[in-house]
């Protein structure tokens, strides 16, 4: 019986939202025979990714098939429906995102500003870029360790990469280099506080999507990346001095000692222990 109980539960459909991140929300379906559609449509923009399997996917008036490594675009208002083929098995992941914070990110990319939201043309496709961005972001939100920094983050460099493969527009990377080392110059100064993309980009009068992109072509690293680095600079510093471990990994920033283990390994190839000596 409690098997069967844990099977029914693997089935279930799972949602993610996180009040820090109220513009997106996520869900999976493990066995899309378990949960059919009758046609239907959402106020915010969807994007889902077939994960295994194969099923029929209608759009508005058109109809078609749909497998592993597709992704799947639904504009606001879209009439859809997407259900499993002759009780076949299949699987996916869907990323509902607000129309609001969307206009915004493609009017920092160049659409007029005068426009409202910017429709997709494209109702799939098997683009692989895309297809990965999209599961790395679903695993990326879910994960428990993640700042939510880091997950705002990774959420404006994939849409934006949607937005650019799909929905072109004039991408423009000429802000001066100033406003990118104010950004990196806040960041140093605040590393072991919970930073926000907010505030990056409020300190360097930068947007979300420009300082994401334009910040790695200059450091190399995303500011999540470069955050992260300045914490283990930061540790390695009081490590030194012979603090302790988990006072050291809490004063640096990290939500525990386990990640802040886990982060100094990857950074240093050596665990804190072994670094202090």
């Amino acid at each position: 019986m409690k098997h069967a109980i844990a099977k029914d539960a693997d089935k279930a459909p799972r949602f993610w939202r996180d009040a820090a991140l109220p513009f997106i929300e996520a869900r999976s379906i493990a066995d899309g025979r378990e949960v059919c559609y009758t046609r239907h449509s959402h106020e915010h923009f969807s994007i889902g990714a077939i994960t295994a399997g194969r099923s029929t996917y209608v759009h508005e008036q058109a109809s078609c098939e749909v497998a592993t490594g597709t992704v799947v675009l639904m504009n606001p208002g879209d009439v859809h429906a997407c259900n499993p083929i002759d009780d076949q098995p299949w699987s996916y992941l869907m990323l509902y995102v607000d129309t609001p914070w969307l206009t915004d990110l493609q009017h920092q990319l160049g659409f007029a500003a005068e426009l409202d939201y910017r429709p997709f043309a494209c109702t799939h496709t098997a683009d692989r870029t895309l297809f990965d961005g999209l599961n790395q972001l679903y695993e990326l939100l879910l994960d428990a360790q993640a700042s939510t920094l880091q997950k705002h983050s990774g959420a404006v460099a994939f849409f934006t990469e949607v937005q650019i493969r799909l929905n072109p527009a004039q991408v423009m990377l000429d802000e001066p280099n100033s406003k990118l080392e104010r950004a990196a110059e806040y960041i140093r100064e605040h590393c072991t506080q919970a930073l926000k993309l907010e505030d990056i980009c409020t300190a360097a009068e930068l947007s979300a999507s420009y300082l994401i992109r334009a910040f790695k072509q200059q450091y190399g690293m995303t500011p999540h990346a470069y955050l992260v680095n300045r914490r283990i600079q930061f540790a390695r510093q009081q490590l030194r001095q012979g603090r302790l471990i988990a006072d050291v990994a809490l004063d640096a920033g990290f939500a525990d000692q386990a990640h802040f283990q886990r982060v100094f390994k990857q950074h240093l190839a050596a665990t804190p222990g072994q670094y202090r000596g």
